[in-house]
């Protein structure tokens, strides 16, 4: 039986009962900031914006909003990460564009959106009015469609962040991602960091498909990065053995779900490690990649990430990030943290 994109949701209360059984916490660290009745505080900051929790959406998983508000408010969890928006109306690429695998998914979208334009008019005021706090996501082939966006968005409402996909080509090279190169990677942060509002963080968001992340990651911090999204999909495929081809028209596509997470979780430790280290400068990490429980999102804590974006799982669980929201909440309080932030990193101590 699937349940929607490889059938690992059927296992999910099996595998959420055992990480539960799996911890000790006889050696549990000393609380930092208890709240009156209990309570915990989960805010954190990203760069200049402070969130009330750190769960989010992830980009490309929650379209604009509108989708998830039957389930929840969206002012109920940190911020929406929008869907990437383009500078002009896109149709996306030829169906098929999704696909399931034994323990995720892959989708070969194409930025399909209505453009920056339709998007501020229509779909951030709607955000807005319902008390939801945005991370607009941004991509460009060319860094000058960044640099519009990013100015496009100033003084919109709503907006506390903006996060710059650069795992798009840059047709101005090739073809080649931009997140695959410290320059081009550099060139894009920059440029959107000096145009945008000034009072809104820009983060950037990271592929796993690279040699060493942390260069990468350095080189958007020194061009002005506020933060980092860690990590985008991976790039994967899949082959009908009945039809011998292709499953996505696109060919290959982006893999998502608990495939990824030990991978993303291996990113963000390295990257927050070498901000320890001194090899840069400490900025936010949001985590994100196969989160399904509050476990999950904790394990990103853990490794250095001050947010978590919770994406493929609410293809099957629309609800998820509020429930991921309430078990985060519990597995800190359960292991004696008063507060996100003295958890956050607490596996590098």
């Amino acid at each position: 039986m699937t349940d929607g994109y490889g059938g690992f949701a059927d296992n999910f209360a099996d595998n959420f009962a055992d990480n539960e059984d799996a911890g000790d916490f006889d050696d549990a660290p000393p609380s930092t900031i208890m709240l009156p009745g209990g309570g915990i505080d989960l805010a954190t900051r990203i760069g200049s914006t402070l969130l009330p929790n750190p769960v989010t959406t992830a980009s490309g998983c929650a379209g604009y909003g509108k989708e998830l508000a039957k389930f929840f408010e969206p002012a109920a969890i940190g911020a929406v990460v929008t869907k990437t928006i383009m500078p002009y109306p896109r149709s996306g690429r030829a169906t098929p564009r999704m696909a399931e695998t034994p323990s995720g998914m892959l989708n070969s979208i194409g930025l399909q959106g209505p453009g920056i334009d339709a998007f501020v008019e229509r779909d951030l005021p709607w955000l807005a009015a319902r008390g939801g706090r945005t991370i607009v996501s941004i991509a460009g082939g060319h860094v000058d469609d960044f640099v519009a966006l990013a100015e496009r968005l100033k003084g919109a409402p709503g907006v506390v962040g903006i996060e710059a996909n650069i795992s798009c080509p840059n047709v101005a090279n090739r073809g080649q991602v931009f997140a695959c190169n410290p320059a081009t990677s550099y060139d894009v942060i920059r440029a959107v960091r000096d145009v945008a509002d000034p009072q809104v963080p820009v983060l950037a968001k990271l592929s796993p498909d690279v040699t060493s992340i942390v260069d990468i990651a350095r080189a958007c911090v020194e061009a002005g990065a506020d933060g980092l999204s860690m990590i985008n999909t991976l790039l994967g495929m899949a082959i009908d053995p009945d039809t011998m081809k292709p499953v996505l028209a696109g060919i290959t596509g982006g893999l998502s779900g608990p495939a990824v997470r030990p991978v993303a979780v291996r990113c963000v430790y390295q990257v927050h490690a070498a901000m320890l280290d001194g090899q840069m400068a400490q900025v936010p990490i949001v985590g994100m990649g196969g989160i399904r429980t509050g476990l999950d999102a904790l394990e990103f804590i853990l490794a250095g990430a001050a947010a978590v974006s919770v994406g493929t799982v609410i293809f099957n669980d629309p609800s998820s990030p509020v429930r991921i929201l309430d078990e985060l909440r519990a597995a800190l309080i359960a292991r004696g943290f008063g507060s996100l932030e003295a958890a956050i990193g607490y596996a590098h101590r």
